[in-house]
Formats: structure tokens, C-alpha cells, sequence
């Protein structure tokens, strides 16, 4: 691999500004001032420095984001913010994606990475991977409701997967809910409508988990980390390069 693509993908800038900190003499190699954006290195055996600290390449990164209402699930937008905008220059470095899309007014778990395959992986209709929201309905939700989401409902445009409904807390003087909802797909609007088709109506929807990944209830809205090496080793099961 080139010396200055190495240095682009641990996040140290564009090529064109990792030139300027190999012409100023702040990268070694092996203990070795270079200053060639040509030089060929080896990333997993070659020892890299940037002011004298090592350098550890990555080629795939994973941030956790605790996504909030008003921010789109997209990469780039003219007029609204994007997650992209939440995320630090080394997911932008990385060009990393949203791993699938919660609605504008939709709030919690958003995976974003660069590994493609993983991301194919996870929303292949296939897989049917888990994904669980917690969801606050104005109408209450009944025992029929949980049977109607266990049967699978039927959609103008296509029949649910069967999905688990719990419903954690009832009010019955303001006529709402709280529930939990588990689906192994996930359609455009699909838990909303599914709502709706029991004759009730999502209020507040919140993404707590897809696939392995839960999301940590010390991220702030807004806020995200990097996955932990438990989170990672718990992807690697789905086969794919992590």
C-alpha cells in the first residue's frame, strides 16, 4: 500500500495534506524518516509513526450513534443535517454509510461503517436479522394486536414477517401506550404502519437494538462511540470480514 493512502485511512487528513506532514518530516517508517507519498509499507507488519506515535491501521471503522429526531439517515444533504454531520473527519476520511435508515422523526440505534459486505449482510431480507424498537402509540394495545403482530400483518403492499409485540406500560385516562417491538425486517415505515394497522398511531419511536448491537444507554442524543472489540468479535458471526 502507498505511505500517503495509509496515512488517509488512519485519519491523519486528505492526500493532499498528509503530503505536507511527510514533506515536513513528521512520519517514520520503521524508525526511518520518509518523506515519499509512494513509499510502499506493508500496514499490518510495518511500524508507522506521526510525531513519534504509532500509528494502527484500520480499514474498516464502526461508530455507534445514538441518532436524534430531525437528522436524516443519508450521507449528504443541501438542506438538512445528516448523521454523517454528527460523526468525527475520520468517518468522513472513511466515507462511512449509514448501515440501513431510521425516518427523520425516528431516534436511537444507527450503525455507520465503511464495511460494505457487513452492511449487506445485516439488511438482507435474507438474514432477517432482529431489529427492536420501543415505541409510545396513542390507542392502546391489546392481547388481539400482539396475536395480529405474532400472525403477521397484512399490508396493502405486502404481508409482515411475524414480529413480537410486548407491551410494557398501559394509560389508561390519556389512552396511550408503551411498547416493545421486534421484527426480522425492515421495511420503509414498516413498525408505524404496522401500529396503524391495529387502529392505533406511533407517537415516538426509538431504535433499541439490530442484530447483536444494543444501543448504550450512556450515548446521549446525538452522541456515538466507536464499537467495542465485545461488539465487533459479536458481528464476526455473520461471516464476514470485520
Amino acid at each position: 500500500m502507498r505511505l500517503d493512502k495509509f496515512l488517509v485511512d488512519c485519519g491523519l487528513g486528505s492526500r493532499s495534506e498528509v503530503k505536507h506532514l511527510l514533506k515536513a518530516g513528521r512520519i517514520f517508517v520503521n524508525d526511518q524518516l520518509e518523506k515519499s507519498p509512494k513509499c510502499q509499507v506493508e500496514p499490518k507488519s510495518d511500524h508507522i509513526s506521526f510525531d513519534g506515535n504509532l500509528l494502527k491501521y484500520e480499514e474498516f471503522v464502526y461508530y455507534m450513534l445514538n441518532k436524534p429526531k430531525g437528522v436524516l439517515s443519508a450521507t449528504e444533504d443541501e438542506h438538512a443535517l445528516t448523521v454523517l454531520d454528527l460523526l468525527d473527519e475520520t468517518a468522513h476520511q472513511k466515507k462511512v454509510f449509514p448501515v440501513g435508515r431510521l425516518d427523520k422523526d425516528t431516534h436511537g440505534l444507527l450503525l455507520l461503517t465503511n464495511n460494505g459486505p457487513l452492511a449487506h449482510v445485516l439488511l438482507s431480507p435474507k438474514r432477517h436479522v432482529d431489529k427492536s424498537y420501543k415505541a409510545q402509540t396513542a390507542g392502546i394495545m391489546t392481547p388481539e394486536d400482539q396475536e395480529a403482530f405474532a400472525k403477521g400483518i397484512a399490508l396493502k403492499d405486502f404481508t409482515c414477517l411475524p414480529a413480537r409485540l410486548e407491551v410494557i406500560a398501559v394509560d389508561e385516562k390519556a389512552q396511550k401506550s408503551t411498547v416493545e417491538i421486534t421484527l426480522a425486517e425492515g421495511k420503509f415505515h414498516q413498525v408505524k404502519r404496522m401500529v396503524i394497522a391495529c387502529g392505533k398511531e406511533v407517537t415516538d419511536l426509538q431504535r433499541l437494538s439490530m442484530g447483536p448491537l444494543n444501543l448504550d444507554p450512556t450515548l446521549a442524543l446525538g452522541d456515538y462511540r466507536r464499537l467495542t472489540n465485545d461488539e465487533l468479535t459479536a458481528l464476526k458471526t455473520f461471516g464476514v470480514p470485520v
